[in-house]
């Protein structure tokens, strides 16, 4: 078996299952994705006529997404293998396979920037409204500076929204719900491995 730098270990000859995802992991996953859901939804119905306080629920959802990202970040750094979701252009020309292919290791990068591109200007724009947390003061940037973080700000949850679509897309095809199973057990049996495997060597697309 070719191996990239987050090797993925032979299964033994009599296990059925190999753990793909621990707890923690995928307690991180689902709630991120609450929280990007009802950030989206709490930012998008009000525009096509749907009215409610959604403003409330908006910023305090974007608090628990940042602490989220804070804590991804930090575990990602100093518990973990930060090489388990980089790539090298050897590996890829290689097709060599890893915990995650070359597509989903795209789709982490691209996602991770839209998100932390969110999350600042988010929290940027937490001076313009009254909260618990800061004096409101919509005169720290000038108009030209705050147009830029708003452009900035929508540009990147059309984004996000764009990423999400395709990765509950890509979820659900039939070659791909091996990874949705393994995302809320955790595990992964050795025929989904196998067959995971000789997609990701074939050039199938494994993008969830």
């Amino acid at each position: 078996m070719a191996v990239a730098a987050d090797h993925i270990r032979e299964l033994p000859p009599r296990a059925e299952t190999v753990q793909r995802h621990a707890g923690i992991d995928r307690a991180f996953h689902w709630l991120t994705a609450a929280c990007m859901l009802l950030l989206m939804a709490t930012g998008l119905l009000p525009h096509v006529g749907i009215r409610f306080e959604w403003l409330p629920l908006h910023w305090t959802t974007g608090i628990g997404l940042t602490a989220l990202v804070v804590f991804h970040l930090v575990r990602s750094l100093v518990w973990k293998n930060i090489r388990t979701i980089w790539f090298s252009v050897a590996a890829l020309r290689a097709r060599a396979v890893g915990k995650y292919s070359v597509a989903q290791k795209l789709m982490h990068h691209a996602m991770s920037l839209i998100v932390l591109a969110t999350v600042i200007t988010g929290l940027l724009m937490l001076k313009k409204i009254s909260t618990p947390l800061l004096v409101r003061d919509p005169y720290i940037f000038s108009l030209s500076t705050w147009g830029y973080v708003y452009v900035i700000h929508g540009l990147a949850a059309i984004g996000a929204i764009t990423l999400v679509i395709a990765h509950v897309y890509f979820g659900l095809l039939p070659q791909n719900r091996m990874y949705l199973r393994a995302m809320v057990s955790g595990w992964m049996t050795r025929r989904d491995q196998r067959a995971r495997v000789a997609g990701i060597r074939s050039g199938e697309t494994h993008l969830t």
